[in-house]
């Protein structure tokens, strides 16, 4: 029996991953349901391959679309490749309706960790993640999640990763979108040219796999070889290693624990890899990554307000509006002013995450 998919973005860099992924594995699974921003060419493209049950675009019927894909009966599998606190609700609404949720939104994690997980408990969901770096992590654990005792993830460090502070500051935005190694969209490249996408993924980690952030460490790895370490209690140390692709996380969300065959991925060939070098994240230059751990660290409502607070900044930096230097700043300033508190339930997350907005458009203004 063919298992349903829903892929929630489909037409962004993770979502035609995935469908390039089950294309190659039609005999295993089936699309249910499209979702897309407004990229209604490519949406409509892909509903003529896939003649999924459901598809639209989510800026002419609500964000509600989302939840209604999210939650269709046929879907086994939800991805859920939305960029930004937009995907929130679909995957709360998934794990409650029992769903396995593939995520690449990590922002879902940053922002309500523990409701994430509450509500995969009440309703039997099962949160599988996309992202490589906790991929390589869940593969490396390999049924040993009791002896594990810390978590190294690899970052590539950037366009900007050998830059001076000043030289940063000033980037242009085609400097911050000429990614060495990897290939995604607008918003995650930028956040990965300041290092924020590596504080929300440390973020992630630690709701995902429970560990405190002194477990939870980050280094700079330009080949982007290998995506993650994993130490165990007695010392050992196993790593997962290929070459950069999201197609082999993907294939993985859909059939873990299992594996399936697939011929679609490069496979790995350790002279063509060549040296593997590793730096350390150079905090003091690249403070959205500071601020990030800063604020996971601290807990409650502030991961929320330092992922707000970026995603307007980053917002305004690719309309033009502020230098990328601001982006840090602008977070910085946001998270000083803010006063933390428990996240006791949704409501809570939406008003900081609300108040975080307005706040970073006053200081960005």
């Amino acid at each position: 029996m063919t298992r349903g998919v829903a892929i929630l973005g489909s037409t962004g860099s993770i979502g035609k991953s995935a469908l390039a992924v089950l294309g190659r594995q039609r005999e295993r699974f089936r699309v249910v349901a499209l979702t897309a921003q407004a990229n209604r060419a490519a949406l409509e493209r892909q509903s003529a391959e896939w003649a999924p049950q459901l598809a639209g675009l989510t800026c002419e019927r609500g964000p509600e679309f989302l939840v209604e894909a999210a939650t269709h009966p046929d879907a086994h599998i939800v991805v859920n490749a939305v960029v930004g606190a937009a995907g929130l609700d679909a995957t709360l609404a998934a794990l409650r309706a029992g769903k396995r949720v593939a995520l690449a939104n990590k922002e879902t994690l940053v922002m309500a960790g523990d409701l994430v997980r509450a509500a995969a408990e009440a309703g039997g969901g099962e949160l599988v993640p996309v992202d490589s770096e906790h991929s390589a992590v869940l593969q490396c654990l390999a049924g040993s999640p009791a002896t594990l005792g810390r978590l190294i993830l690899t970052a590539s460090g950037g366009p900007f990763r050998t830059w001076e502070a000043g030289r940063i500051a000033t980037a242009t935005l085609a400097e911050a979108l000429k990614h060495p190694t990897w290939s995604m969209g607008s918003k995650v490249t930028v956040d990965s040219a300041t290092l924020a996408n590596k504080a929300l993924e440390l973020i992630e980690a630690h709701h995902l796999f429970r560990l405190g952030y002194d477990r939870l460490e980050a280094v700079v790895h330009p080949q982007s070889i290998v995506h993650a370490f994993v130490e165990f209690c007695d010392g050992s140390v196993i790593a997962q290693l290929g070459f950069p692709t999201m197609e082999l996380p993907i294939l993985y969300a859909l059939t873990h624990p299992e594996r399936l065959p697939d011929v679609g991925v490069r496979r790995f060939d350790p002279v063509a890899a060549g040296p593997l070098t590793f730096e350390p994240v150079r905090s003091d230059v690249f403070r959205a990554f500071a601020a990030g751990v800063a604020a996971g660290r601290a807990g409650g409502t502030a991961p929320a307000v330092f992922n707000a607070a970026n995603e307007v900044a980053v917002a305004a930096f690719l309309a033009g509006q502020v230098p990328f230097g601001r982006i840090a700043e602008a977070i910085e300033r946001v998270l000083d002013d803010h006063r933390h508190e428990p996240v006791r339930d949704l409501e809570t997350v939406r008003a900081a995450d609300q108040w975080a907005r307005g706040r970073a458009r006053e200081v960005l203004q």
